[in-house]
């Protein structure tokens, strides 16, 4: 059967996200599935992702796409993170046809930062490289405050009136996108602006997967505080964080055996201008 492959529109995406709800993960709605593909930053996105239709018209295959513009050592670059993928079972072989759509475009460095098992040798085939995604588990546990040691906050008013330069504009960005949690850990004049998200493990959804640590050495100092915060504030049992995000191992942690791969595609970049923001963790809960 002839399938067409086109550019996921603003007129599209409703389909593609019922699609995506009905056969991808049903614990994602509808309604969140269009808020996550329709990204809050400012950014001239080409597409939102590329998408199959069959002889009817009817959607029966997508892969997403989130574009941003970073600025890396003083040049402007264009990146496209490789997002939820999902092509109906009948149609399998023509699944290739969304990624090299996607990358055939110009211009683009590239990142997949949640690809699933199978689709990481394919990446790798296609020049992929894979981050170094070592992650330390740390029990979220209730440590009293000590006064003078540091504050945590999460007032929006705070943060706004805290934050400078590059972490004021990632806030900005990144408010209204709905996996971010923002928490802002001060002590003195000095802050720490931290982004996390929640995710599952072993489908429990009481884990905070750091995606990015503003002040390393900072953070170290505050994190227990941090940790009590996401525990006795939002019920989060454990923190999970990579060291190159967070920069050492914490404190009270043990490494994980197997971590979930993060990969990217750049004819110059190195694995250290690679971060999470402006990407589908940033934009989708699952």
């Amino acid at each position: 059967m002839a399938l067409g492959v086109a550019p996921i529109t603003t007129t599209d995406v409703p389909a593609v996200a019922r699609f995506l709800h009905e056969n991808l993960n049903d614990r994602v709605t509808p309604e969140a599935w269009e808020r996550a593909v329709q990204v809050p930053w400012k950014v001239s996105a080409p597409n939102h992702g590329f998408l199959l239709r069959d002889a009817d018209g009817a959607v029966v295959g997508a892969y997403l796409a989130f574009y941003s513009e970073r600025t890396i050592d003083g040049r402007t670059r264009r990146f496209c993170n490789l997002g939820a993928w999902c092509v109906l079972p009948q149609h399998r072989f023509h699944s290739l046809k969304l990624l090299k759509a996607l990358l055939a475009q110009d211009g683009y460095d590239f990142t997949d930062l949640s690809p699933s098992g199978t689709v990481v040798p394919m990446n790798t085939r296609l020049g992929f490289t894979t981050l170094d995604t070592a992650t330390a588990l740390a029990p979220n546990l209730p440590w009293p405050a000590v006064p003078g040691l540091g504050r945590v906050s999460t007032d929006p008013v705070t943060l706004e009136n805290t934050l400078t330069g590059d972490d004021l504009q990632i806030y900005r960005d990144h408010t209204g996108a709905a996996a971010t949690r923002h928490v802002l850990l001060t002590r003195g004049d000095r802050y720490c602006y931290v982004i996390y998200r929640t995710d599952r493990r072993k489908n429990l959804p009481f884990f905070a997967s750091i995606l990015y640590v503003s002040e390393p050495e900072l953070f170290r100092a505050l994190q227990r505080r941090f940790q009590s915060h996401l525990l006795v504030r939002h019920g989060i049992l454990a923190m999970l964080a990579e060291l190159r995000v967070v920069g050492r191992r914490p404190a009270l942690s043990r490494m994980l055996p197997d971590t979930r791969r993060k990969m990217f595609r750049s004819a110059d970049l190195k694995a250290r201008d690679i971060d999470y923001l402006y990407s589908e963790l940033t934009c989708l809960s699952w």
